[in-house]
């Protein structure tokens, strides 16, 4: 006698005693399965099921959790410039032993309810139940820090708007600020669009005011850093 079954979305034809490889089932070596979607029985007095055959099943033993050989090939794509490349898959694999094929019952006489057991795709699966973990108990939340602020921190320097901004450059001249180390075109047009043309209004600048254009350049620190107002003080002494 044999089966007709359905697993994984392919069917295959079984006998008590095969060593079956069928699509990874969600079951640990040694569980018992059985395939409940039964297309056919075949033997003496055949059955063909409409699409399956009613209370027929099929159980078995998995064996191992394997996986298939290597499948390789190769995609090239068109106009990329010769791209190319080489994939690789191995399909994962169940090993299953068919142990008894059940013509009748298999619904009632199947495999036993037990903790653990479910049904994925057709089959169920007899699984021991697993020893109850005990609850962990749960640790105090710790009281949150507050995070203390530095003693040496400086206290922040509140800008104020140079008083020295011009609406255009002295004679429609501006001086060439990218003569300033860090300062670029576009850096450039920020500044004349703040109203800052000539090295003397730079070199004028106060902490407070350098503050204040720190934000509007929105380079907190660069002017300090790159030392603006001394260069600005040297390129404005060489024009005299």
């Amino acid at each position: 006698m044999f089966a007709v079954l359905k697993t994984g979305g392919k069917q295959y034809r079984v006998q008590a005693g095969d060593l079956l490889r069928v699509e990874r089932l969600a079951a640990q070596a040694g569980d018992t399965v059985q395939f409940n979607e039964i297309l056919m029985i075949g033997g003496d007095s055949p059955v063909i099921g409409a699409p399956t055959v009613e209370g027929a099943g099929v159980q078995a033993e998995v064996v191992d959790q394997i996986k298939a050989d290597k499948v390789i090939h190769f995609v090239k794509r068109r106009r990329k410039h010769s791209s190319q490349r080489t994939k690789g898959h191995r399909q994962k694999l169940t090993l299953v032993k068919v142990t008894e094929i059940l013509t009748s019952g298999a619904d009632a006489t199947g495999v036993k309810e037990a903790i653990g057991t479910g049904s994925v795709s057709g089959f169920a699966i007899e699984a021991a139940a697993p020893a109850a973990k005990p609850a962990k108990a749960e640790k105090p939340a710790k009281p949150a820090k507050a995070k203390a602020a530095p003693a040496d921190a400086a206290p922040a320097i509140e800008g104020t708007k140079p008083a020295n901004l011009l609406t255009e450059a002295r004679d429609g001249q501006p001086d060439d600020l990218k003569e300033i180390s860090g300062v670029g075109p576009k850096l450039e047009a920020l500044l004349h669009k703040n109203g800052v043309f000539h090295f003397d209004q730079i070199a004028a600048w106060t902490p407070t005011e350098i503050a204040y254009m720190d934000d509007q350049l929105s380079f907190k620190g660069r002017i300090e850093r790159d030392g603006w107002i001394d260069q600005a003080k040297q390129f404005e002494a060489e024009k005299e």
